[in-house]
């Protein structure tokens, strides 16, 4: 039977409870990838209590289809490259450094976009968890991860709604942990696991992100910084 989720908002909650009975919460840290993730995290967190951010990463496509992603770069410049498909199409390096050097700059401009003014959450010596709407190729996860890594959580979780077998057998190597509700054994889009899977808009990124921001530092007394 497969699973399918009505939208991402349900998604979401199902995985709040899912990790919360896994023992995370309020001290963690939640960082979404926009836009779908935005919304499966916010909602996650709601359950949670969780922190919730942002991350950035950005698929870097083939020169041919920039859909087809050969890999994925962060805001400071930690990559995840697949080699395998890179020689396979005749990528060269010479295209790897000029598209990098491309997506950082519409990271930086996205990260201030939905952002704002709000401070950067410190992820040192803290459970991070990584949430998407799905996870199919993990490349923009596997960047992500990388970049984190740096930062020195105290654990480090990925977490989706459904993802790609394949794609989370290698994500599992690179972080702590990984938390899905659903791991099918056929695994074409992530669309397919949604009845409702529209497009999120960027409007509905800003204020899912001002609204947890305003809830938890409201908790904490602190004045609204808008």
């Amino acid at each position: 039977m497969t699973l399918i989720f009505k939208d991402r908002i349900q998604a979401g909650q199902m995985l709040g409870d899912k990790l919360r009975a896994a023992g995370y919460g309020s001290s963690d840290v939640m960082l979404c990838i926009p836009r779908g993730g935005v919304v499966v995290g916010y909602h996650a967190a709601e359950r949670l209590d969780a922190v919730l951010d942002i991350i950035v990463p950005r698929k870097i496509g083939a020169p041919f289809n920039s859909e087809f992603a050969i890999g994925a770069v962060m805001e400071d410049g930690s990559i995840y490259l697949n080699r395998a498909d890179m020689q396979g199409i005749g990528i060269t390096d010479e295209y790897i450094k000029s598209e990098t050097s491309r997506q950082i700059e519409e990271i930086k401009r996205r990260i201030r976009f939905y952002r704002k003014s709000r401070p950067r959450p410190d992820v040192s010596g803290k459970t991070v968890i990584i949430v998407d709407d799905g996870i199919a190729t993990g490349a923009t996860i596997k960047a992500a991860s990388i970049s984190l890594k740096k930062m020195n959580p105290a654990r480090l979780c990925v977490s989706a709604p459904v993802g790609a077998p394949d794609s989370v057998g290698e994500i599992s190597k690179i972080v702590d942990d990984v938390v899905l509700l659903y791991l099918p054994d056929f695994f074409a889009a992530v669309g397919q696991f949604y009845q409702d899977f529209s497009q999120t808009s960027d409007k509905e990124v800003i204020e899912l992100l001002e609204l947890s921001w305003k809830k938890k530092n409201n908790l904490r007394g602190v004045d609204d910084a808008y």
